[in-house]
């Protein structure tokens, strides 16, 4: 195939071998991704995947497997089908002269169909992604897509359109064949001639149109016998009327066939022409069509992409073996159990143990067909948060090795792959070795593979092993490299969970597997006896461990649940604890403003009775009703909401810096230090004010020399000439700003009372700034104006300046 410009996803470079892709069974898993392609090329790409070997290739192809997914997810899909295979055909169409039949470039046509589709769809998508960035590598080729429209009809036929000489002849070969079956129509129903036929039928001999003539009347017409019937009783005749025309009818045959060519030729230049771009489209498109059958595949078995890391670990969590999850050509997760396959960086071998059936095996195989898929860009089916290394190369010891044909027992097969293993793993090899050391006798089996561990470990490979071989298991328990598991099985049915346990090994438990499937009672009781009561007990004590550490570890799992719980229940409080404090400081604040309003409508309306009735109440009197009203707004001041300080309380302050008291919401100049109190000028007046009242500014600021506290005062004096604030048209925002620089003023010049015109209106701005009076500390009393000076259109604010 001709190099698309992208990299070659499809390069064989084996990570392992052959056998061991078979071990695996990932073949069958080639052929379930077959079965998901649209496309014959993606059929046959999907039949050749192999393991990838550079692993920006393998990153790559699974970013594309994400994006198809995606748009899977969305409900969206190129349409691939109808898109043929070329390659054969475009080797063979590389001779000068050479055709192409008719057949074969109608799969050219839809094949290019297809590729302006698939193109046309990516149009739409996002430039950015990669797959829509390989589809912009597609060409079309309208010049040879139009002949071919143009000549190949949609059952393979060459069309009149081809060329006008092609339409031409064929008009006159229909022409003549009309005629001469009108002539010889008219002879079989002839008066005189109709009783010398078999039958009416019009039929062809030697490419030449004839009519049955009964065999005893022969020589009644006139004409040229082209056949007989096998019994003789007919002659296939070619009456002479049409003699002329048959002649011409083959002579305008041999035209049309001679033009047929022509075109087939003139076809064939132009795919020969356009190869390299046909081959390159194939490929890009073959490489769409995989990446989307992958796509289907892993949303079949609810796949993902794990996180691939430079450091030498396996922890694939919840995996599932894909292949026990097919059944009858769909997926179903139940059907294989989830398991940990975990391999963490400083373990250099997984020795697993545990009853026969119980799922050793199928943790291997699992493990390495995993490994296979992420290496092929496929998805795998387990959780997203494993991760897993690339390793380089994968050894597999599963399954007898015996070869008869080469004179090799159980053990020797065994042997001889081992010795392989050996003199090939480095720090990226993954070594897979099922049922080690058995073959032979197990204590020089276990021996022996104690030493091949040792050595693998010493050479940085990572191995993973089975085996119900005692001293493996205790080996692997005094190993600081190496980790014990144990297929998890029901302690009260011995019914295997294939789950795995790490930690501790695992009991063969060969005695209560045959007890499971059915062997005779006697038999199971003399072989109690044989084993001995020591070796009894261990298995059995290693049963009970095993199920004391799913125990413990389901109170573990348990404890973790509830400690979630916990701390989803004590976030929940926090945030209902925070909205009901927000919501009582909402209430106070409430209740605070309408009990100042409150206040101020009673001293407003007792002062109106003053001074309608004047003398009826004492001076003395008047004092101690204001005395009262003071301590009513005091008895407010602690449900009021308190000022919130923005900036920095200052540590050290200098003479000339500017500050912020945040109480009163206004900027001064420090005049003088005195402890703990600072001396300040606002607007030409002075006042003393803790630090702790105080802002400080970051960055600092300070007063520029060349201004002087008269230039302030005077332009203060000049701001609070009038006693009087217009907010009449202006919105409730910008009035309140207004209103509280003019109060501000007011108090820093000592008015004691002033005069806030808003309107009527609908009341809106009127309750705003009643409840901004109401809020503002320096703010004794307010209320309506006279009815004569303005009434409810004008706001009285008393002020204090104690």
């Amino acid at each position: 195939m001709v190099n698309s410009g992208q990299p070659n996803l499809f390069e064989i470079q084996m990570i392992c071998s052959e056998a061991a892709l078979q071990r695996l069974e990932y073949p069958r898993l080639r052929t379930l991704l077959a079965g998901q392609t649209q496309s014959e090329p993606g059929y046959l790409q999907a039949e050749q995947l192999v393991p990838l070997s550079d692993r920006d290739v393998i990153e790559v192809a699974l970013a594309e497997v994400d994006e198809a997914v995606q748009w899977l997810l969305d409900g969206q899909s190129p349409s691939l089908g109808g898109c043929w295979d070329l390659s054969v055909l475009l080797k063979a169409v590389q001779a000068e002269g050479s055709l192409i039949g008719v057949e074969d470039l109608l799969k050219i046509a839809q094949s290019l169909r297809v590729v302006e589709d698939c193109r046309f769809w990516f149009k739409s998508q996002d430039p950015k992604l990669l797959l829509t960035r390989l589809a912009a590598g597609i060409t079309t080729l309208s010049e040879l897509q139009r002949r071919l429209q143009d000549s190949i009809g949609s059952r393979g036929e060459l069309l009149d359109s081809a060329s006008f000489e092609l339409g031409d002849v064929r008009y006159q070969i229909r022409q003549i064949r009309s005629r001469i079956k009108q002539q010889l129509d008219q002879l079989l129903t002839g008066d005189h001639s109709s009783s010398l036929f078999q039958e009416r039928l019009i039929t062809i001999r030697n490419n030449r149109y004839v009519v049955p003539l009964k065999s005893d009347c022969r020589g009644q017409i006139k004409g040229f016998v082209q056949d007989e019937s096998a019994s003789g009783q007919t002659l296939y005749l070619e009456p002479s009327q049409v003699l002329e025309g048959n002649n011409r009818l083959q002579q305008l045959i041999r035209e049309e066939q001679r033009e047929e060519r022509r075109i087939l030729l003139q076809l064939a230049a132009l795919v020969r022409r356009d190869t390299a771009v046909l081959d390159i489209n194939q490929t890009l498109l073959a490489r769409i069509d995989l990446r989307f059958a992958a796509a289907r595949l892993s949303r079949s078995y609810h796949g993902c992409c794990p996180e691939l890391v430079n450091d030498s670990i396996v922890e694939l969590k919840q995996a599932r073996h894909p292949l026990l999850m097919e059944v009858d050509g769909h997926f179903d997760l139940s059907a294989a159990v989830a398991v940990d396959i975990l391999l963490p960086e400083g373990c250099h071998a997984l020795v697993i143990s545990g009853p026969n059936t119980g799922g050793k095996s199928v943790a291997l195989k699992t493990l390495g067909l995993l490994l296979l898929m992420v290496r092929s860009g496929l998805h795998i089916p387990c959780h997203p948060d494993s991760r897993l290394h690339l390793y380089q190369h994968l050894h597999v010891d599963i399954g007898d090795e015996q070869s008869i044909e080469e004179n090799l027992s159980t053990f020797s097969g065994h042997l001889l792959k081992v010795r392989e293993i050996l003199a090939q793993a480095d720090a990226e090899t993954l070594v897979l070795l099922d049922e080690a050391g058995t073959g032979t006798d197990p204590a020089e089996g276990a021996a022996l593979i104690q030493a091949v561990l040792d050595q693998l470990c010493r050479q940085g490979a990572k191995i993973v092993l089975t085996t119900h071989l005692g001293q493996l298991k205790h080996f692997a328990h005094g190993h600081a490299a190496i980790e014990n598991a144990a297929v998890e099985f029901d302690p009260e049915t011995l019914v295997p969970t294939y789950r795995l346990r790490y930690g501790i090994p695992g009991a063969s438990s060969a005695l209560a597997t045959a007890r499971r499937l059915g062997l005779p009672t006697p038999v199971i009781q003399q072989a109690i006896q044989y084993l001995g009561e020591e070796e009894h007990d261990h298995s059995a004590l290693l049963i009970r461990l095993n199920a004391r550490q799913r125990e413990l570890e389901d109170e573990l799992s348990q404890v973790k649940q509830s400690r979630i719980e916990a701390d989803i229940a004590q976030q929940l409080r926090k945030r209902q604890l925070s909205q009901l404090k927000e919501k009582k400081r909402e209430i106070l604040a409430r209740a605070t403003r309408q009990a100042e309003e409150l206040i101020a409508a009673t001293e407003a309306r007792m002062k109106k009775l003053r001074k309608r009735q004047p003398g009826s109440v004492s001076p003395q009197q008047a004092i101690a009703d204001r005395q009262e009203f003071t301590v009513a707004r005091e008895e407010l001041t602690p449900f009021k909401p308190k000022p919130k300080q923005v900036g920095l309380v200052p540590e050290e302050l200098k003479v000339g810096e500017i500050v912020r008291v945040f109480a009163l919401g206004i900027e001064a100049q420090v005049e003088r230090l005195h402890g703990e109190s600072v001396e300040l000028l606002v607007g030409g007046k002075r006042m003393r004010q803790p630090l702790a009242a105080l802002e400080q500014f970051k960055p600092r600021r300070f007063v520029e020399p060349h201004k002087i506290s008269g230039q302030v005062s005077r332009k203060v004096v000049e701001r609070q000439i009038s006693t009087q604030l217009k907010l009449i048209g202006q919105r409730v925002d910008e009035a309140l700003a207004h209103l509280e620089r003019f109060i501000d003023d007011a108090m820093l010049n000592n008015l004691s009372q002033v005069e806030i015109i808003h309107g009527a209106g609908e009341g809106i701005l009127r309750r705003a700034v009643r409840e901004h009076l109401a809020g503002e500390k320096g703010v004794t009393a307010f209320y309506a104006a006279p009815a004569d000076q303005g009434g409810e259109n004008i706001t009285i604010a008393e002020l204090s300046h104690s």
